[in-house]
């Protein structure tokens, strides 16, 4: 009996240990909408990151384009990984590497073939950086990110180079 209330006591005392290290676990998820890059080319791109702790998150993007010749393509999706270095918890300047898979149609104009289109999808990875701001009750926040990337298929694609940019507003819950 005395050996279960040992463990008992061991147990609630590790697990209640471990709780505190890392204080509130609240707003662990992250929504958001990048609306500088929807004001400048009509994309539409979401985000979510969920905080792994205060000063590291994973997450991935989600993006649209109604015009498949624009630099990035017309669609979009990756995952990332960031390291924040701000004072506040989740917040302030930031380093991520990412991934992108992005599919787009290329116009080649050439003088033998003539003007002709063709579809490609191709996979990128790249670094970025930027910076965030939330609200006091870690609810809401601003978002200003840029990366750059470095196409690694097919062939034809592999000495291009994609870029990422964005102000983005989100929500945490």
């Amino acid at each position: 009996m005395y050996k279960f209330i040992f463990f008992l006591l061991v147990l609630f005392t590790t697990t209640s240990s471990f709780a505190q290290a890392y204080g509130n676990d609240e707003n662990s998820h992250e929504v958001k909408l990048n609306i500088g890059q929807f004001l400048v080319s009509t994309t539409v791109e979401f985000g979510y990151e969920y905080y792994i702790n205060e000063d590291t998150s994973i997450g991935g993007t989600l993006y649209f384009d109604g015009k498949a010749t624009d630099y990035n393509g017309n669609f979009g999706i990756g995952p990332n990984l960031r390291a924040y270095f701000g004072y506040g918890p989740k917040s302030g300047l930031f380093a991520e590497i990412f991934g992108l898979y992005y599919t787009g149609e290329d116009d080649d104009d050439s003088e033998n073939l003539g003007n002709r289109n063709y579809d490609y999808s191709t996979v990128a990875l790249g670094l970025g950086g930027g910076y965030k701001w939330a609200t006091r009750s870690q609810k809401f926040t601003i978002e200003l990110n840029g990366g750059l990337g470095r196409n690694i298929n097919p062939e034809d694609f592999q000495n291009d180079f994609m870029f990422k940019a964005g102000l983005s507003l989100g929500f945490r819950f």
